[in-house]
């Protein structure tokens, strides 16, 4: 099989109890493939501009991804600035600048048009269908999205998550899209509407899957310093469906495990800031996390 990934490959400058760090390389379509790189090989199709650094995707290419469809345009790259309270599931954005992504309509490379599956990364959801009609074949759609969608792009969002067969939403994005506070009622809801699959990512408190018939709670990995959360949620959607990809399956037993897996690999990257617990973690690393992740929750 085969998975392409299309978001932002960024700077973000992180503020948390733990430090500050500014402009390093993140993004939600770094943090989505680099976790899908521990089980595929995935395609990613973003814009930076010039001033991002070449030894970053000389590095990125090294852990396996296929930086085909990586576009390096004249400008600057996109910026995100952040600071996290105590509790780091609250964030405060302080500055956005969209630079080379402000007008990026997303071209893929002809291999990645037979993409088995497809990932929309916090993506517009206006520009879905022009992605789309890009493809050559029916993909497994996946996608996730942000409040700012949400609350400014309501009626594309919907029409969106109607077309896609996995959506990925943290717990305060799935009740204020199916405007439903009790969350078992909302994750309900959210998998009426259209998806066969709703991923509702909790944190530190695991994640929910809303399956055909089904919910699966998988709890988070313990982990007693918590450093940088950004990129968590999307390294969480990256290995779940780098997982599926390596499977070659799309049953509830597949869908369970990738859960699992999607929370493993997240817990390698609050651990550091920034990619630089993706960057450094090894097949060993995960593979020693899962066993220990059997331990506890084995009864």
């Amino acid at each position: 099989m085969s998975l392409v990934i299309i978001g932002s490959v960024a700077f973000d400058t992180i503020e948390t109890p733990a430090g500050k760090k500014e402009r390093i390389v993140g993004g939600s379509a770094t943090y989505a493939a680099l976790a899908a790189s521990f089980f595929t090989r995935p395609g990613v199709v973003s814009v930076v501009g010039r001033d991002f650094p070449r030894s970053m995707i000389a590095a990125l290419r090294e852990k396996g991804l296929d930086l085909r469809g990586l576009r390096v345009k004249a400008g600057k790259t996109f910026h995100w600035h952040g600071i996290y309270s105590q509790d780091t599931n609250i964030r405060t954005t302080l500055k956005t600048e969209m630079n080379v992504l402000a007008d990026y309509r997303p071209v893929l490379p002809e291999p990645y048009r037979l993409a088995d599956i497809l990932f929309l990364s916090n993506l517009d959801p206006e520009v879905h269908p022009y992605v789309l009609q890009q493809m050559k074949k029916k993909p497994i759609l996946a996608m996730d999205t942000i409040r700012y969608w949400i609350e400014n792009k309501p009626e594309a969002l919907l029409e969106a998550i109607q077309q896609v067969d996995i959506l990925f939403v943290n717990d305060e994005e799935c009740r204020l899209i199916a405007r439903e506070f009790n969350l078992i009622k909302a994750g309900r809801s959210l998998k009426n509407s259209g998806p066969r699959f709703i991923i509702v990512k909790k944190g530190e408190h695991g994640a929910l899957v809303f399956g055909k018939n089904f919910v699966f709670s998988v709890v988070a990995h313990p982990c007693e310093d918590v450093i940088d959360p950004t990129g968590a949620g999307d390294a969480f959607a990256g290995s779940f469906l780098g997982y599926l990809d390596s499977r070659g399956k799309f049953g509830q037993r597949e869908i369970r495990k990738a859960a699992v897996y999607g929370n493993l690999v997240a817990s390698l990257v609050i651990e550091d800031f920034g990619l630089a617990g993706l960057l450094k973690a090894t097949q060993l690393d995960l593979v020693e996390r899962y066993r220990n992740f059997k331990k506890l929750v084995y009864f």
